[in-house]
């Protein structure tokens, strides 16, 4: 079943939700449906029980940084009466998102790729737990909220996994900055050796 023919099961299903068919110019062409999070939850559970797409495996949870940025497109402007190529300049205002990739081990099929967006980098940054529907992500989604700062809620035991308790930041976000001492590195080498060196000899007197 196409991403088009479940949008509009989805919609009918579950009154209100908001979904999107992301599209994928990679040579995957995977395509994602995103979902907004008030109503990611009950999509989830459709998707798992609905008889005629019964997916009821989470064989991957991951998060993406998207920071703010700038996107140009290419548009036609009139100058002096004549058509000229132009860029156009748009601000897109930076989020973070959960991905699932989701395959029927019942009726063989898949994958069908689920996305939650948060509303910004900062304080706006819960999704919805899906950990209740596909117990599989419960780790995965532990992850995404130790190295991207993503909050699920709902999710049974929410805490850092990798990271211990008083790190601050996450690891994996595009404007994290790695400390320059690597007092938590147990055998620096190479570059992490010299940079602990310089750490050193500026911080000794």
């Amino acid at each position: 079943m196409t991403l088009e023919e479940i949008k509009p099961r989805l919609e009918a299903a579950v009154p209100g939700v908001k979904l999107e068919i992301i599209p994928n110019d990679s040579p995957s062409g995977q395509r994602s449906l995103l979902v907004d999070a008030a109503h990611a939850f009950a999509v989830a559970q459709f998707l798992r029980d609905d008889p005629q797409l019964r997916l009821d495996y989470c064989s991957n949870v991951t998060g993406v940084d998207w920071p703010d940025r700038v996107v140009k497109t290419k548009v036609k402007k009139l100058v002096d009466g004549v058509e000229k190529d132009a860029e156009e300049a748009t601000q897109i205002s930076g989020c973070l998102e959960a991905v699932y990739h989701l395959y029927s081990m019942a009726l063989k099929h898949g994958p069908v790729i689920l996305r939650q967006r948060t509303a910004d980098r900062t304080d706006k940054n819960h999704v919805a737990s899906l950990t209740p529907v596909w117990r599989g992500g419960e780790f995965q989604e532990r992850e995404i909220f130790d190295l991207y700062g993503i909050v699920f809620d709902g999710h049974p035991d929410l805490r850092r996994i990798l990271m211990w308790d008083n790190f601050k930041d996450h690891p994996m976000r595009k404007d994290y900055v790695e400390p320059d001492d690597y007092e938590y590195e147990p055998t620096p080498h190479d570059e992490v050796l010299e940079r602990a060196k310089q750490h050193q000899a500026e911080v000794r007197p």
